[in-house]
C-alpha cells in the first residue's frame, strides 16, 4: 500500500494544525488507499539549513550536518505521496515548512511523487495564497504539486466540537483531494519503477559540460 505522510507545517503554539491535521489523518486513513503516517514538524526541530557538500559526505550514503537532517531526509524518501497542511503567513508558507522543504535537498526524496495541500487561515483566504507558493516551492523539488487542494477560511470557527469541519464543501474538498493524491501515487510510482532520469540540475550540468568541451579548441 502507498506511503502517505501528512505533514503539519506549523510550530506555532496556538496553531489550529491541531484541529485541522487530526481530521485530515483521519479521513485519508480511513479512505483506504494509504499507509498514513503524521510528520509533525514539531516533533523534527531541524536546524535552520545550511547543508553544503562538505556536510554531506559519501553522496551514496549522506551523514548530513547531524543525524536529525539525516532523519529527517530518510523519512521523506520514505513516503510515496504527501499532504502539507499549512497556514498562511504573510502570504506565504510558515518559515519552518520552508526550511523543513529546503532540507530535503541532496537526497530528492519528494522527487517524482505527488504533493497536495491543505491550507487554512483566520480569514477568508482560507490559506490560498500559502497553498499557491507551496506548489511552487515544491515544483523546485521535481515533486508534482496537485491542482486540487483543500482551502479552510475562518478556521478558528472551521470545526465542530466532535473535530470535524462544518462545511459540507471542505469535507468535499478533501475527498477530492484524496483521489487525486491515489491517483497520481499510484500513476507516479508506475513512472519511477520503469526507470527515471537523474535530476534535472545533474542533467544540465553536464550537458554545460560537454558543450563547452565541445567548443575548446583542440591543442
Amino acid at each position: 500500500m502507498p506511503k502517505l505522510k501528512i505533514i503539519v507545517g506549523t510550530t506555532r503554539p496556538t496553531r489550529v494544525a491541531d484541529q485541522v491535521a487530526p481530521w485530515v489523518a483521519s479521513v485519508a486513513a480511513a479512505h483506504g488507499s494509504f499507509d498514513v503516517e503524521v510528520l509533525d514538524l514539531r516533533d523534527w526541530p531541524l536546524p535552520f539549513f545550511s547543508e553544503h557538500f562538505g556536510t554531506l559526505g559519501d553522496m551514496n550514503d549522506p551523514t548530513y550536518s547531524e543525524p536529525l537532517v539525516k532523519a529527517w531526509n530518510a523519512a521523506i524518501k520514505g513516503a510515496d505521496a504527501y499532504i502539507v497542511v499549512t497556514s498562511e503567513y504573510n502570504h506565504s508558507v510558515p518559515g519552518v515548512l520552508k526550511n523543513a522543504i529546503d532540507t530535503v535537498w541532496a537526497s530528492n526524496a519528494f522527487r517524482n511523487k505527488p504533493v497536495a495541500a491543505v491550507g487554512y487561515s483566520a480569514g477568508i483566504g482560507g490559506g490560498i495564497r500559502a497553498i499557491e507558493h507551496l506548489a511552487q516551492i515544491v515544483v523546485e523539488t521535481e515533486a508534482v504539486p496537485l491542482r486540487n487542494s483543500v482551502v479552510i477560511p475562518f478556521a478558528h470557527d472551521a470545526f465542530d466540537d466532535t473535530g470535524r469541519p462544518t462545511s459540507p464543501v471542505t469535507h468535499a474538498a478533501l475527498d477530492v483531494l484524496l483521489d487525486d493524491l491515489a491517483w497520481w501515487s499510484a500513476a507516479l510510482e508506475q513512472a519511477r519503477t520503469a526507470g527515471e532520469l537523474p535530476p534535472g540540475r545533474a542533467r544540465l550540468r553536464d550537458a554545460i559540460d560537454k558543450a563547452r568541451a565541445a567548443a575548446s579548441p583542440v591543442a
